[in-house]
């Protein structure tokens, strides 16, 4: 007797976390992929990356975190890792005004860069420490309008919508390959004869 397999193949979500050094995207990595915070992280030095394994609506995934050097002497490489990505989230430090500002450098890299039908999203990290905040919700969500793109604030110290974060990129890549998937399929024709255009009686037998 032949077994139906229901076994299902793993796809895999690549994402990158860009931004200034010191925003937090290792911190925001360590806390999705192993929920573990620390203040005492070392600088990512080049690139980084962590898997995860999630199931989302009843389909495996495996999701690729990339966490890139956000140093002025690293920036040269970070663009080889736009490959194939497909999805990219901008972080800021809610706390630290430049690198607010700097995100106008990495939305022009990412476009410059990163292959068509990437989905972008925008990070305000460090969202717990309200007392030290120099960039309010309101200027973040703005940014995120004008360039037409989700917003969230998140903490690492405290995992406030970290997982978010991803689920909410990880959603909107899923919605964007169904509906490329859809787009490709051919679209059925009907042939119609218009040569015998008359209905041909059909005999019926009456009761």
């Amino acid at each position: 007797m032949q077994q139906t397999s229901t076994f299902k193949r793993e796809s895999i979500i690549k994402m990158v976390l860009v931004g200034e050094s010191g925003v937090g995207k290792t911190c925001l990595l360590l806390r999705y992929s192993e929920n573990k915070f620390s203040e005492n992280i070392t600088t990512t030095v080049g690139i980084d990356f962590r898997t995860k394994r999630i199931d989302c609506e009843g389909n495996p995934y495996t999701i690729q975190i990339w966490d890139t050097a956000g140093q002025e002497r690293f920036r040269t490489i970070v663009p080889n890792y736009y490959r194939g990505v497909m999805g990219i989230a901008m972080i800021y430090d809610v706390t630290s005004k430049e690198s607010f500002k700097n995100i106008e450098y990495w939305t022009k890299n990412v476009k410059e860069n990163a292959d068509e039908g990437y989905n972008l999203m925008l990070i305000g990290n460090k969202s717990d420490l309200e007392q030290q905040r120099v960039v309010s919700y309101e200027e973040g969500r703005e940014l995120a309008e004008k360039l037409g793109i989700p917003f969230l604030e998140t903490s690492a110290a405290n995992s406030d919508n970290v997982k978010k974060m991803v689920m909410t990129m990880v959603e909107a890549i899923i919605k964007g390959e169904r509906n490329e998937e859809s787009a490709a399929k051919p679209t059925q024709r009907i042939a119609v004869n218009t040569q015998n255009s008359q209905p041909q009686q059909k005999m019926m037998n009456c009761c």
